[in-house]
This record gives C-alpha cells, structure tokens and sequence, in this order.
C-alpha cells in the first residue's frame, strides 16, 4: 500500500542535519528527556516484567495477513513473542530469547546428513529444459504425486516460452524463480525483502549495514557466524526496536550505544535525532519529538537483495515486494539455441543482476511510534506502530493491552532443543 500524507513528508524533509557551530546535546539528555515523557526514570525502573497481546495486519500486495500476537518481557533477559495466524490451518510460532539461548517453537527439524546426493524425501532432479520452481512456490505447480485439476491447461514443451493469454493479467514472478521463459539454468534472484539471517515472512528486519547474503554479525571477507548466534542477533534487535519506543534505554539483554546525530523536521515539529548501535552490525536512526519527548520511530537501510528480470515487452508485475529492483532481460535465445548460446544468456542474466544490485540504493526501513497512552502504572507507551519499507506500508500493529508487572509463566521462557 502506498503510504501518502505524513509518510511522506518524513520521507521528504525528516533527515538529521548537523548543528553547525552550535553547541550538539548529549544523546544522554535526550534520552533522558523521553524517560521523563514516557513516565519517568522511577516509574519506568520499576517494571519487571510485562505482557502486551495485539494484532497486526501484515500488507502483502493487495492482501492483509491478520496475525495475533502476544509478547512477554522479563527483565533483564527474556523475551518471547507467540504468534497465531487464524486464516491459517497451522499452529501457532514463537520466538525469542533466554539470556544467550533463542526460543524458537515448534522447534526447527535439522535435516538429515546427506552423503554424497539428496536426502530422503528431496524431490528428483529436474530434466534438462524443465523449468523449475521457487522455493516453496506452489502456484501453478500441480498437486504432489497427481495430475494437474481437471481443465489446467498443459504445459508447452520445456524450453518454449509462450505468451499469456490476451487480456490476462502478468502473475509477479515468484520469488527465486529466473524471468518467464528464461532457458535452464537461469540464475534465480534472492528472495524477496529477506533480510540477512531472517527467513522470508518472519517480522525480523535484520540490520542495516549488513552485506548481501551475509548473517548479522558475519565479517566481510571472512566466515559467516554460527547460524544460532545470527537468529539471535536478529530476535535481539526485535526486542530493541520495542523497547526503544517504550524506555528510551539500552537493556543488558542487548547493550546498545547512542550518539548524538542532529535534527530533522517532522509533521510535529523538529525531532532529535541518534545513532543507535549494537553487537552484529545493528545500526539505525532513533528519532525523538523535539517538543513532547516522545520517541517518533526508528529508521535503518539494508542493501537491496530482490531483482525481478522481465523480458522485452514483459510489463512489471503489479504487487512488487517493496524495494525490488525491476531488470528488462535481453530476449531469449532460440528453444533450438545451441547450448553454448543458452549458456552466455545466463551469464548475462547473472551480469544483469549484479550489475543492478550493485548500483541499486539502500533499502529504507522505518517503524513509527503513535497513539501513546497511558499503559498502567503511570507510564505511557505507544499503542501503534506502522512498518514501511521505504515508501509502501508493509505492517500495521495495534497493541490492545499491557499487563506490567505481572507474573509470567516460567514455561513461557522455555528453551527446547
């Protein structure tokens, strides 16, 4: 959904600006305005424990995704966040932490050890010139084991591209697939909106500065961290970006250090601005309301990962994943091509799409904090927040009701393995 009105005045002008010749305030005086605002240093100390439970709509293409959720905070190291998609047959999903372990339920099923070829249950290899599917792709493929249904049409010999039907409208190409038609072989892009160390669907945003295909943490140039300690950095970060907008503090669960940026105007008036950063290569803008105090959102960049190749003629799919990157391929050789000619396509191709990534922008992210009111104990947190990536809305969440202090199930915080 494009977002018009006040995203895009933030887009525009809310951009920090350095204080020339003036004397900068220190992130710490800033901070400590906004614990003042969102109820005081005393009042906000005291909360041990909290559970919050809410809703979020998650915005894919012209669809929303209502998912319900519930959070539970014990400080200083556990948190868990479970949540139930109604539309959906299957069962609820939790993540979080406890201390350095993740929580992770159901618990991810390792797969079995392959020793030289697929383990049982992979599907058999493809046949030279069929084309192949995403991962996790199902539309347009027939049911496992059966026949296409009944009046499906039958797919052209492999290798053949063919038109749609006149006046049908252009499917978005799943994601990982190569361009409509393209040979065997065509290199598939990354997926989409998928940020490092995150799987694609998940809440994780991941965090800025990150290479391409590299886990949070991980070092350019050398070997990526342990998987765990990267699904950690990411369920970590999560939790930052809530409690950002609701202590204006670092917690020991996850230290964070701020320095003073500038200032940057916004709908309500000027805001403070700090850089914000903590263990694997988290990095993002705090922005703080110059006349309440209170936090306005957090904003980081991710490099862009998901190019969509189109043939010639081939319009752009209509429900892009926001902050893809639409590449026109070169038109396809010949079904009869020989194969050193099929194979330069897919060099171009793969050329194409380095190309375009390398010179494409950061992808902006943004969570915004609104309606604060008072949640109980005399303190006031944000009862919305609004996820973009750069221009487009991708989540709205609505938080229904905070239980601060409140005793919480031991089991809650369960590590299964």
């Amino acid at each position: 959904m494009r977002v018009f009105g006040q995203l895009v005045v933030v887009v525009c002008v809310l951009a920090a600006t350095a204080l020339d010749g003036q004397q900068k305030p220190e992130a710490t005086a800033i901070l400590a305005q906004a614990r003042e605002a969102l109820g005081g240093e005393k009042k906000l100390a005291e909360i041990k424990t909290f559970v919050v439970t809410g809703r979020t709509r998650r915005i894919q293409g012209s669809s929303r995704v209502p998912v319900e959720f519930e959070i539970a905070v014990e400080f200083p190291d556990k948190y868990v966040r479970k949540d139930e998609i109604p539309a959906q047959e299957s069962g609820p999903t939790s993540t979080g932490f406890n201390g350095e372990e993740v929580i992770q339920l159901p618990v991810p099923v390792a797969p079995p050890p392959r020793a030289g070829g697929p383990g049982p249950g992979a599907p058999p290899a493809a046949r030279p010139g069929a084309p192949t599917a995403a991962p996790g792709a199902t539309a347009g493929t027939a049911p496992a084991g059966g026949a296409p249904p009944a009046g499906a049409p039958t797919a052209p010999p492999s290798g053949v591209p063919t038109a749609p039907p006149a006046g049908a409208p252009t499917a978005p190409p799943a994601a990982g697939a190569p361009p409509a038609g393209a040979p065997p072989g065509a290199p598939a892009p990354p997926t989409a909106g998928a940020p490092p160390g995150v799987s694609p669907g998940t809440r994780g945003m991941g965090p800025a500065g990150a290479a391409p295909g590299m886990p949070p943490g991980a070092r350019a140039g050398g070997p990526p961290i342990d998987p765990r300690k990267a699904r950690l950095y990411t369920i970590k970060q999560d939790f930052a970006k809530l409690t950002l907008g609701m202590f204006a503090a670092s917690f020991p669960a996850y230290p964070l250090t701020f320095t003073y940026a500038g200032q940057g105007e916004a709908p309500q008036g000027k805001a403070d601005v700090i850089d914000v950063k903590g263990e694997g290569n988290f990095t993002l803008r705090y922005f703080i309301n110059g006349q309440t105090h209170l936090p306005i959102m957090v904003s980081w960049t991710t490099p862009a990962t998901n190019v969509v190749m189109t043939l010639p003629g081939q319009p752009a799919p209509k429900d892009l994943a926001p902050g893809s990157i639409v590449v026109e391929a070169p038109p396809l050789p010949a079904a009869t091509a020989p194969k050193e000619e099929q194979d330069k396509y897919t060099k171009d191709v793969a050329a194409l799409r380095a190309k375009a990534l390398a010179g494409a922008k950061p992808v902006e992210h943004r969570i915004f904090y609104s309606d604060y009111r008072d949640a109980g104990n005399g303190v006031m947190f944000p009862f919305r927040h609004r996820r973009a990536i750069n221009a487009d809305t991708v989540e709205e969440t609505t938080f229904d009701q905070f239980k601060i202090n409140t005793k919480i199930d031991p089991r809650k915080f369960e590590v299964r393995k």
